[in-house]
């Protein structure tokens, strides 16, 4: 778990190179801010019909579900370019 979070993981971050742990970290930020965005998006689409509580569940239910495959899509391909 040390190996995770040591200071090789901010630096293959922060110099754009696409591993494994990098993958995963990445796709572990765009689904966790889907999730917000999702429940923002479920607030103001569908806030008053549904309910403020239900429509933010919902929203953030259902965000991730077009954002996780594109993330990891993207990464893949990513990866391929940059190793070619």
């Amino acid at each position: 778990m040390k190996d995770i979070f040591s200071n090789d993981l901010i630096t293959s971050l922060l110099s754009g190179d696409i591993n494994l742990i990098t993958s995963l970290v990445w796709l572990a930020i765009a689904a966790g801010l889907s999730i917000v965005g999702g429940a923002i998006g479920g607030i103001l689409l569908a806030g008053k019909d549904l309910g403020y509580e239900l429509a933010a569940m919902t929203g953030g239910l259902l965000g991730p579900a077009g954002v996780i495959p594109a993330i990891f899509l993207g990464l893949l391909i990513l990866n391929l370019l940059n190793n070619s």
